[in-house]
């Protein structure tokens, strides 16, 4: 495995802008309010050509009167417990704060290599005013700002040179299978990590919007490794205000562009909502797999409403998703959760499949055969041939005489013969139709007009033959009369 290195240190010190900065990305949302990390966030970092996995942690604080204190330090504790090194952020223009004493006192304890970074140190002003930082007992620290970059490099030269070499598989890391898990504020992703991943990895609460960040989780089922990536919750656009949820939406819908398969939940008891099928619909807008997970499941009154109900009402509304499975779970209480993973595999499989060109163009000819096109303007729609161009999803392209003539009825009559011939029962599939390019067009009626001009361009070369023949005859016998 790759070596570990967690940022730590109290709320609104720069962990999430000095993990972004060594990251060179803005995976960690960043605001000035406090308290915006929560969970811890993993991400792979490079530096002198040393590879290690960098952890995002939320604020320590030591007293009760934050909500998320006991769990945001439990998530914290875990960090420090499988890091190899630990960096330990101050604020430079706040100066030092009883937490960070505390802080200090509890990286003491754990006997870690720690690094001690004072942040937002943009002039020498500010570093003439740092001897208050030596009463935490630091020997030697770091002034940095992480906004702007300055000091970080000097850091990280020396951050890399005590960490224990990476023996990660590259190899392995390509096979793994990207899952997204969202849906609605509260209806239990978070639950529903933490089940798949087997312990209690990302904070939970019963408030909603707890999850603020993307966090990615790794999981080895079946001997396939799985990135569950836990989002926050996606409401209604009218309903949403501040800065800060609009940043926790985007980088969910964006989970869902870099996702294999997408795990959509729905809270049962609130039962099937338009923000559900709009969710649905940003998973099929970018085209990657999904699995709708009614939850909550244990809490349902099966005599109001039975699993056939739910379901019926599912698909009737999500017609659009009509090869996504469904199931019914309860995160709490871990119903069905074992066979999600399994589900995810089956479809990540169909995801990925590629067909040969002959086998596409004898499903796609017999299919025409069976069921011709509609007409155009009085001619005949023409299949030519047909190719895969892409996976994940399966992308296939077939050339035709006149693309935009072909009616989305027939598309999707020849979209159900691929599921059912592939068969691709379980994944996206899509389906374009391009003209046949060349300097022949291969129309019918362009290839009479072809084989009229060829018959009148040989009727014309043999005529002129003749009348050559017959002038040089002509010239022999004038010759022989004189």
């Amino acid at each position: 495995m790759k070596p570990v290195v967690a940022l730590i240190g109290r709320p609104n010190v720069g962990k999430s802008t000095l993990f972004n900065r060594i990251a060179k990305s803005r995976l960690a949302i960043v605001d000035d309010m406090p308290g915006v990390t929560r969970d811890r966030h993993y991400t792979d970092a490079v530096w002198n050509d040393v590879g290690f996995t960098l952890v995002d942690t939320g604020g320590f604080i030591t007293g009760d009167d934050d909500y998320f204190a006991a769990q945001i330090k439990s998530q914290l504790t875990v960090a420090v417990e499988q890091a190899d090194a630990v960096v330990f952020i101050l604020d430079g223009r706040a100066g030092v704060s009883p937490y960070d004493q505390d802080l200090s006192d509890f990286l003491r304890r754990s006997e870690k290599p720690v690094f001690y970074l004072i942040n937002k140190i943009e002039n020498r002003k500010q570093e003439d005013d740092l001897y208050e930082f030596y009463s935490l007992g630091i020997e030697k620290f770091y002034s940095v700002s992480a906004e702007h970059g300055l000091g970080v490099g000097d850091f990280l030269d020396d951050l890399v040179d005590i960490l224990p070499e990476d023996d990660e598989d590259d190899e392995a890391k390509e096979d793994q299978i990207r899952i997204a898990i969202v849906g609605r504020p509260n209806v239990g992703k978070s639950s529903l990590a933490n089940k798949l991943f087997g312990e209690k990895r990302v904070v939970v609460n019963e408030r909603a919007g707890t999850t603020r960040d993307a966090i990615e989780l790794q999981v080895e089922h079946r001997g396939k490794i799985f990135t569950l990536i836990d989002t926050a919750g996606i409401r209604r656009k009218g309903k949403v205000t501040q800065k800060l949820e609009k940043f926790s939406i985007l980088k969910s819908l964006k989970s869902m562009d870099d996702c294999d398969v997408a795990l959509i939940l729905i809270d049962t008891e609130e039962g099937i909502t338009d923000q559900d099928i709009t969710i649905a619909g940003y998973a099929e807008d970018r085209g990657c797999g999904a699995i709708f997970l009614l939850n909550k499941w244990d809490l349902v009154d099966k005599n109001e409403k039975s699993q056939k109900a739910y379901m019926e009402d599912l698909r009737q509304k999500s017609k659009f998703l009509s090869y996504a499975p469904a199931m019914t779970i309860s995160a709490l209480t871990g119903q069905r959760c074992h066979k999600i993973l399994d589900m995810a595999a089956a479809i990540y499989k169909e995801y990925c499949h590629r067909i040969n060109t002959g086998t596409l163009n004898r499903i796609i000819e017999d299919a025409v055969f069976r069921e011709e096109p509609s007409l155009h303007k009085g001619r005949r729609l023409r299949f030519f041939y047909s190719t895969q161009v892409a996976a994940k999803p399966p992308c296939f392209v077939c050339f035709v005489n006149y693309p935009k003539a072909v009616h989305f009825s027939y598309k999707r009559y020849l979209l159900n013969q691929l599921r059912q011939m592939i068969p691709l029962d379980k994944t996206p599939i899509k389906l374009y139709f391009r003209e046949k390019s060349g300097k022949i067009d291969f129309s019918s009626k362009t290839r009479e007009s072809q084989r009229i001009k060829t018959k009148k361009r040989k009727q014309i070369q043999k005529k002129k033959k003749q009348r050559k023949e017959q002038s040089k005859k002509k010239r022999e016998r004038d010759q022989g009369k004189s």
